[in-house]
């Protein structure tokens, strides 16, 4: 019995053992990630949100031929950051003809808050209604009671319609009254000049500004932001939310107007918010960009790329999406996207590092947190 008892304990310890070396400790961007099931992690464009002892990664179910949503929002979870349970899908398209997220719409860069007060997980993504390509530029809103799902589908829309941004005084608005788009010849220095001003704020004024790649951002006082590009991804849009969390309040600052970012992932490090965005070349890698502010209202200030490493002028091949302080970290997500085949889209997380108070994304084959 003795002998018995203690070859039963040996092989528990073995199993444990054995299950404990299967488990992944290292970060290797690039390479296929499995989650718990063996499968590669399907959240692309998305974002991480922590409740409780437990990370949740909210993203992009894409299919194997197109990025249309065929399936909607996944969720893994995990306690480490490394090793990823499959939670399902969080939130789902529908089959309703001519609903908002009608399965083929476009449905990109999820990103999930919780709200202490209301005790709700609010979800916001980027939407563009089936059928029509990139011309709603909307914005979407969800909402659950647990950090995995359901969440519910409440509405979708252009962002602060009839609102003019925080730094237009009487004088701008009335320069911006006079500015008529089909006046302008794109790329030319007066339409340059004209972007900044205000040209297609004045444009899509009474249907709302375009809203297209975002993230939230909820700061040190509770506060949470939108923050997307918008005028035809020209110039970024930070706009303030609700005290819900799921609506805008109406008040919202432009950076870099003219700039042609996309991709936004924020974070704020010893009181300076710094954001890391992208260039706009479609599926291809460009140059990331980095911006500063002592406010998340501004001024903004541009600083070169941060990346550093093998094909750090592409952004190692990848752009960002967010950008995660935990676990003694401030990593940098991005994603590696594969359009011929998108469910095999690969993810770069990598530490960042400060020089002389600036970031800096250095490209590691291999890290551990």
């Amino acid at each position: 019995m003795r002998q018995t008892h203690y070859l039963t304990l040996l092989l528990t310890l073995l199993f444990a053992l054995s299950a404990t070396a299967q488990q992944k400790r290292t970060i290797r961007s690039g390479e296929l990630w499995p989650d718990g099931n063996g499968r590669h992690i399907n959240a692309h464009g998305g974002g991480i949100m922590k409740y409780g002892d437990t990370y949740y990664w909210f993203g992009e179910h894409k299919d194997d031929h197109t990025s249309d949503a065929l399936v909607g929002v996944t969720c893994y979870a995990s306690k480490d950051l490394v090793n990823w349970r499959n939670c399902g899908v969080a939130l789902s398209v529908t089959d309703e003809p001519g609903h908002d997220i009608e399965r083929g719409c476009i449905l990109e860069r999820p990103k999930v808050i919780y709200n202490k007060v209301t005790r709700k997980f609010c979800m916001w993504f980027h939407l563009e209604l089936k059928g029509r390509g990139y011309n709603a530029a909307r914005y979407g809103v969800a909402v659950a009671n647990r950090p995995e799902g359901p969440y519910k589908f409440l509405y979708s829309q252009r962002a602060n319609a009839n609102t003019w941004p925080v730094e237009f005084d009487e004088q701008a608005k009335e320069i911006a009254d006079t500015l008529v788009a089909a006046h302008y010849q794109d790329w030319t220095p007066a339409w340059t000049t004209a972007i900044g001003q205000g040209l297609y704020i004045k444009r899509d004024f009474g249907r709302g500004q375009m809203s297209r790649d975002m993230t939230l951002y909820v700061d040190d006082d509770g506060k949470a932001y939108h923050i997307f590009s918008s005028e035809e991804n020209l110039t970024l849009h930070i706009a303030e939310l609700t005290g819900d969390y799921l609506h805008h309040t109406g008040r919202y600052t432009r950076v870099a107007p003219a700039g042609h970012n996309e991709a936004p992932a924020i974070f704020k490090h010893e009181g300076t918010y710094w954001m890391i965005t992208s260039g706009c070349t479609g599926w291809a890698p460009n140059e990331a960009r980095m911006f500063s502010a002592p406010s998340i209202w501004g001024p903004w200030t541009q600083h070169p790329n941060p990346c550093r490493g093998p094909k750090a002028e592409i952004t190692f091949g990848g752009q960002s999406t967010f950008i995660l302080p935990a676990e003694g970290h401030i990593i940098f997500m991005a994603d590696i996207w594969r359009p011929r085949h998108p469910s095999d889209a690969r993810y770069i997380w990598l530490p960042i590092t400060f020089e002389q108070g600036k970031p800096v994304v250095q490209w590691r084959d291999e890290w551990d947190l």
